[in-house]
């Protein structure tokens, strides 16, 4: 289920690259890294909860806070709040 989800998700980052403005590549390339990592952390752990896997998606990215700008984790917060609705 997990893997089920990391894939979708990451299809659907892919699925934007031909129309997305430069902001928008960043945030996808961004995310799916900590996408990435939450689900081998998940799988790892023997979880198949997708709350968890998302709660742990956002946990990643606000411990990785100081990378980004202001400006930059809003782009990124919105690509993830409008890939979650999109699924």
């Amino acid at each position: 289920m997990i893997i089920e989800f990391e894939e979708k998700i990451l299809t659907l980052i892919d699925e934007r690259i031909e129309n997305a403005s430069d902001d928008e590549l960043f945030a996808g390339g961004y995310l799916r890294g900590h996408i990435s990592l939450a689900a081998a952390s998940c799988e790892e752990d023997g979880i198949e909860d997708i709350t968890i896997l998302k709660a742990r998606i956002e946990d990643s990215v606000e411990q990785a806070r100081s990378e980004l700008t202001p400006a930059d984790r809003v782009i990124v917060m919105q690509l993830w709040e409008e890939l979650q609705q999109r699924l």
